[in-house]
C-alpha cells in the first residue's frame, strides 16, 4: 500500500490511537490505519507529510487552512451520513522533531466506485440503467446538496472520492470522501508555485474530471456549478462504463472539458435517454458556469422529474430498500427520562484502498451510513405525482394539486425550504410509548415554511373570504373558567397589529389544512415534519445534541413562570432564564435552534397541526407513510412556549389532540 515514511506504525498518537498499519499513500499524505484504545475499533489517521517541505510561515498558513477545512468536514459529516465522518484534527511529530496535522476519520471498508468500475469492466459486466445509477448515486448529490445550501464546494468530485460499503448492485451504504481537501492542495500549489498536468501527481482537482473553470479561470470562478459538472460525468461514465472526457495529458483534458462541439452527455457516450434527461445533462455540463445548474440539489430534482416525465423508468414504481442505513450514538449519555404533559401544560392545556481523494479510495464507517435517494418535487402534472407514490403509500389529496414550481427548477417558493428527502429513523426508542419504536422511513424532496404561519397570513386569507376567521377563545372538552380567563387573551388575532409576526393559534386542523391548501400547499405529513427538523442522523433536537436553552427555542422560562402564577396556572420552567417571551414570540426570534434544513421555531412557541390522524407506529420500514387512514384525533408536533422538559421538544416527541379543537398553544406551517 505504501511506505511508512513517517515511522508511525506501531506507535501510539494521542495516546489512543495505536498506528497499525500504512494503508494508502499520495503526494501530500499517508493514511495508516490505526485501532482507538478505547473502543476497539478501527480509524484512519490521514497524516498530511507534505507540510514539512513548506518555509515555517507558509505552514501556519496550511496549518490554519487544514484546521479550517478540517471543521468544515466535521460541520459537514455531523450533519449526513453521506459524507465521512471525521473524528479528531491535531499535529504528531513525524519523528523528526517536525510537528504534521493529521485527522482521524472513520474507517471503511469496501471499494471506490473507481474500482469498482474497473472491476465491472474487467469482467464484461452489464452495464447499469440510468435508474441503477441514480439510486447508487443519490446519497452522494443528497451530501453535495447540503454543502451546496451552505455555499460550500467539493471541487475534487470523482469516482475514487465515492466510497462504497456493501455489494454496489445490491443495497450498498455510499459515502463522499475529501471535502475541503482540494482546497488544501491548491493552496499548497500555489505557495510552491507548482501545478500538475496530470492525475497521477498531487493536483487540486483531477483533470479527468474538471470542470472549464477548473483549468483555466477565463470560465468563471469554481463553485457548487463545478461539482454540478463533475457529479453529472460521474453518472454518464457509471451508466455507460465510459470515461466521458478523453485525452492523455493536461491539455488534451483541458481541451476536452471546454470544447463547445462534444459535450459529454448521455447520448454522447453511448446510452439512449430521452429528450428532457439528455437536456438536464446539457445544461450540468455547459462550458459556461453560469449556464448550469446552480446546486448539486438543483440538478438531481431536474434529473428525477425529467425521469419521472418519460416511459422506461422504474424509479416512479419502486424504491430501494435503504436497510443499510445505520446510526452510531453522537454520545454517550444517561437518557432524559420523558414526562407526559401535565393537564395544565398539555398542548390547549477491502480491501482497502486510499482514502486520500488523490488516488483509489477505502476505509470502513463505524457506525454505517444512509443509502437513500430523492424522489422530485410535486410537478405539474397531477399524474406524474400520483406516479410517484410507491403501492400501498397514500398521498394527502392536496399534494395531487398543480403545482407553480417551475419545471426543472428544483425551487420552492418564496418563505419555503427545499427539504431534499432521503432515510432516516422515525420515532425514538427511548421516548414516551406514542414514540416507539424507532423505524426506518423513506420521504422524498418536499417544500416546507421556513416559518409557522403568522397572524398576519392567516388574516389576510380570512379577510378575503378565502378562510375562517381564527379563533378569539379557545375551545377543547372540558375547559374550565379559569382557564378561559387565562388562556382566551392569548389567541394572537385578538391584536393582529401588534402580533402579527406571532404564529396564528386558536385554529382547530380543518381550518389550518384548509388555509394550506388555499395557499396551493398542504398540511405536512408527520414523516416529512419530522424528517426536515431532525434530518438524517439521528440528532437528539433541531440544532443538534446540545440541551435546550434559552438560545436555542421559545419555552418555558422564568417570564412563563410568572405569567402562570399571575394567571393561576401552575408551570414547570424548562430552564431557569427569562428567554424574552411570557407567551409565542414573533417567528424567527431564535434562529441558533434552526433545523439542519433551516426551519425556525419547529419546536416550541406552537404546536403545530400535521396531515395525519394518530396511530401507533409499526417497526416496519415504511417509504412516504402518511399515517392511518381515518380516526379521532391529528398529531401534533413540536411543543410550545410553555413546554416544561426537555424530551417535549425532541423532534421525535408527538402528542394527539382532537382535530376540532382551538387552543392557544396550537398552530401549523405548511408543505407542499
Amino acid at each position: 500500500m505504501g511506505v511508512d515514511t513517517l515511522k508511525l506504525v506501531g506507535r501510539t498518537i494521542a495516546d489512543k490511537y495505536v498506528v497499525e498499519a500504512v494503508v494508502g499513500e499520495g503526494g501530500f499524505a499517508t493514511v495508516y490505519r490505526a485501532m482507538h484504545l478505547l473502543w476497539k475499533r478501527p480509524v484512519a489517521l490521514k497524516v498530511f507529510k507534505a507540510f514539512r517541505d513548506f518555509s515555517a510561515d507558509d505552514r501556519k498558513k496550511l496549518l490554519a487552512e487544514f484546521v479550517q477545512e478540517g471543521a468544515l468536514l466535521a460541520d459537514l459529516s455531523a450533519q449526513t451520513a453521506s459524507i465521512v465522518q471525521a473524528r479528531d484534527i491535531a499535529m504528531i511529530d513525524a519523528g523528526d522533531g517536525e510537528q504534521v496535522p493529521y485527522m482521524v476519520l472513520e474507517w471503511l471498508e469496501g471499494a471506490s466506485l473507481e474500482q469498482v468500475l474497473e472491476g465491472e469492466r474487467d469482467r464484461g459486466a452489464q452495464l447499469r440503467t440510468l435508474d441503477e445509477t441514480v439510486r447508487l448515486l443519490n446519497p452522494i448529490a443528497e451530501a453535495l446538496a447540503l454543502a451546496h445550501r451552505k455555499g460550500i464546494a467539493h471541487r475534487d468530485v470523482k469516482p475514487a472520492n465515492v466510497f462504497i460499503v456493501g455489494d454496489a448492485r445490491g443495497e450498498p451504504t455510499v459515502k463522499l470522501l475529501d471535502f475541503g481537501i482540494a482546497k488544501v492542495v491548491s493552496n499548497a500549489q500555489k505557495i510552491a508555485g507548482t501545478f500538475a498536468k496530470t492525475s497521477g501527481m498531487v493536483t487540486s482537482f483531477t483533470p479527468a474530471y474538471g470542470a472549464p473553470e477548473q483549468f483555466s479561470r477565463s470560465h468563471g470562478a469554481t463553485g457548487p456549478w463545478t461539482d454540478v459538472f463533475a457529479l453529472a460525468l460521474v453518472v454518464v461514465e457509471t451508466s455507460s462504463g465510459r470515461e466521458p472526457i478523453d485525452g492523455d495529458d493536461f491539455v488534451q483534458l483541458a481541451f476536452a472539458s471546454s470544447d463547445p462541439m462534444r459535450r459529454p452527455t448521455p447520448r454522447a457516450l453511448g446510452v439512449a435517454v430521452p429528450d428532457a434527461v439528455e437536456a438536464v445533462f446539457e445544461k450540468a455540463l455547459s462550458v459556461r458556469p453560469g449556464d448550469r445548474w446552480q446546486t448539486a440539489g438543483d440538478f438531481w430534482v431536474a434529473l428525477l422529474r425529467a425521469m419521472r416525465a418519460a416511459p422506461g423508468y422504474a424509479m416512479a414504481d419502486a424504491m430501494p430498500r435503504a436497510s443499510s442505513f445505520g446510526l452510531r450514538p453522537l454520545e454517550i449519555t444517561a437518557p432524559t427520562v420523558p414526562v407526559a404533559p401535565s393537564p395544565a401544560s398539555r398542548p390547549g392545556a477491502g480491501k482497502a484502498g486510499l482514502w486520500l481523494g488523490l488516488g483509489a479510495a477505502a476505509l470502513l464507517a463505524i457506525g454505517g451510513g444512509a443509502s437513500f435517494f430523492f424522489r422530485s418535487l410535486p410537478s405539474t402534472n397531477a399524474g406524474a405525482v400520483a406516479a410517484s407514490v410507491p403501492a400501498g403509500a397514500a398521498m394527502p389529496a392536496a399534494a395531487l394539486a398543480p403545482s407553480a414550481v417551475p419545471a426543472g427548477a428544483g425551487a420552492c417558493p418564496d418563505g419555503m425550504l427545499l427539504i431534499p428527502g432521503g432515510s432516516f429513523f422515525m420515532g425514538s426508542d427511548e421516548g414516551l410509548p406514542l414514540e416507539r419504536p424507532a423505524h426506518q422511513v423513506v420521504v422524498g424532496p418536499y417544500c416546507i415554511d421556513k416559518y409557522e404561519v403568522t397572524v398576519d397570513r392567516y388574516k389576510a386569507c380570512s379577510d378575503a373570504g378565502r378562510c375562517k376567521r381564527a379563533g378569539t377563545t379557545n375551545q377543547w372538552a372540558d375547559i374550565t373558567d379559569a382557564e378561559r380567563k387565562a388562556f382566551d387573551p392569548l389567541c394572537n388575532v385578538r391584536d393582529p397589529d401588534v402580533r402579527k409576526k406571532h404564529p396564528i393559534n386558536c385554529v382547530d386542523w380543518d381550518m389550518a389544512d384548509k388555509f394550506c391548501r388555499e395557499d396551493g400547499k398542504r398540511l405536512p405529513a408527520e414523516a416529512e415534519w419530522e424528517f426536515a427538523a431532525r434530518g438524517p442522523d439521528g440528532r437528539k433536537y433541531p440544532w443538534g445534541d446540545d440541551d435546550p436553552t434559552a438560545t436555542f427555542l421559545n419555552a418555558c422560562g422564568r417570564e412563563c413562570m410568572q405569567w402562570g402564577e399571575k394567571n393561576g396556572i401552575p408551570q414547570k420552567a424548562m430552564y431557569d432564564v427569562d428567554d424574552g417571551y411570557a407567551n409565542t414570540a414573533p417567528v424567527g426570534s431564535f434562529p441558533k435552534g434552526a433545523s439542519r434544513y433551516g426551519l425556525e421555531d419547529v419546536v416550541g412557541n406552537v404546536w403545530e397541526w400535521v396531515a395525519d390522524y394518530y396511530g401507533p407506529y409499526s417497526k416496519d420500514e415504511q417509504r412516504q407513510p402518511t399515517g392511518p387512514a381515518r380516526g379521532d384525533e391529528r398529531v401534533i408536533r413540536g411543543g410550545a412556549w410553555n413546554g416544561s422538559y426537555a424530551s417535549w421538544v425532541r423532534p421525535t416527541f408527538r402528542y394527539k389532540d382532537a382535530p376540532e379543537k382551538r387552543s392557544y398553544g396550537i398552530g401549523f406551517r405548511c408543505a407542499r
